[in-house]
């Protein structure tokens, strides 16, 4: 454990486990306020490709700084064998806990007090070219004040590397990714507004759109990108709700709508309320 580190905080309880590192507890020694930091361990790095994204994270967290729904980045550390990042401490359940808990469908105005917060994170995210590229309830965290927070850009690029700011490589996760990462395309920033639909189809359905038995069929189910709305689920959901998610669960990635186009849409704007046909 790096002395620098262990100079500045005191690390205490385990708050989760990844991969390549841990999350620990951690409070500031002259100050006392409560943080996380995220530990990981260079040596569990087995390619350049991991290593890459582990030196990568820190500086477009960076980058990100000052944005009230993006997890900021405080400190960073690193010794021969460590890298340690301190950030934001978010102590209320995740988004996979919320769903999870609820064990079915959030009302709209639940829904749309949840997404509208996600699409400002990603927006200014898009703002900054910068996709995160694996948005999924996991990596929505909510802090004590119950204010949402994007999180963990492990996978994340700047998309605005090239003339065609477009992305290469596949990454995401299944239910979450869009079709066009799967295909092996180039793709662009829209594979963040694709993940964000299948969150919001989630929150108002209680089930995702595409799904297998085996990660094998749930990619296959992705990529035919055949959306329903079944009734027995969907029967009390406002046409401007299916509206939106048409056009953001849209495989052509060119008619999908962008995050801004998203954050202007009737259903948003009137906050969840808008029973139109949108």
């Amino acid at each position: 454990m790096s002395e620098s580190l262990q100079n500045d905080y005191e690390l205490c309880e385990e708050l989760g486990r990844g991969q390549f590192g841990i999350i620990y507890r951690c409070f500031s020694r002259i100050s006392g306020e409560s943080f996380a930091c995220k530990s990981i361990d260079k040596r569990l790095l087995s390619d350049s490709t991991d290593r890459e994204c582990i030196v990568k994270e820190p500086k477009i967290l960076r980058v990100l700084g000052g944005n009230a729904h993006v997890t900021q980045i405080h400190r960073i550390y690193e010794d021969e064998n460590w890298i340690h990042m301190v950030i934001d401490l978010c102590e209320g359940p995740d988004l996979y806990e919320r769903i999870s808990k609820r064990g079915g469908a959030f009302s709209e105005c639940e829904a749309v007090s949840i997404f509208s917060q996600l699409i400002e994170s990603i927006s200014y995210c898009h703002k900054l070219g910068i996709a995160h590229r694996d948005i999924k309830p996991d990596n929505v965290l909510f802090d004590s004040t119950g204010k949402l927070k994007l999180a963990d850009f492990g996978s994340a690029e700047w998309f605005g590397m090239n003339e065609r700011g477009s992305m290469t490589g596949v990454v995401g996760t299944p239910y979450y990714v869009a079709p066009e990462v799967l295909l092996g395309r180039e793709y662009d920033e829209k594979v963040d507004v694709w993940s964000a639909g299948v969150i919001l189809y989630i929150l108002l359905g209680g089930v995702p759109p595409f799904y297998g038995e085996t990660s094998v069929e749930t990619f296959e189910a992705v990529v035919r990108g055949n959306l329903r709305f079944p009734t027995r689920i969907f029967r009390s959901v406002s046409p401007a709700a299916k509206d939106l998610l048409r056009k953001m669960l849209c495989k052509d990635a060119s008619r999908r709508l962008s995050v801004q186009q998203v954050s202007r849409h009737p259903w948003v704007i009137s906050g969840g309320a808008n029973r139109s046909n949108g």
